[in-house]
């Protein structure tokens, strides 16, 4: 599974990237983010608050209840502003 972050989201993380294998947990977009949170104070600060992330799979904006699959690429990043 590719996971990309952006903006805030990658500087809390500390990373832009990272390829992860799916483990036997993760099902949809919310045990993904339950998954990472898990991995340490970085990525539970980053994934703290939903409200203000979204997250896309496959280049498509999706729910938290979204499944996942290991093949999948998986973005999370702050909502777009516009002006």
């Amino acid at each position: 599974m590719q996971l990309v972050y952006f903006s805030r989201v990658r500087e809390q993380i500390g990373c832009g990237e990272e390829t992860i294998d799916q483990p036997n947990t993760v099902q949809t977009v919310a045990d993904l983010i339950a998954f990472l949170s898990a991995r340490g104070q970085n990525y539970a600060t980053a994934l703290a608050d939903m409200s203000f992330i979204r997250v896309a799979v496959n280049q498509v904006h999706v729910p938290i209840n979204h499944p996942v699959s290991n093949h999948d690429e998986v973005a999370f990043f702050p909502p777009v502003t516009g002006g």
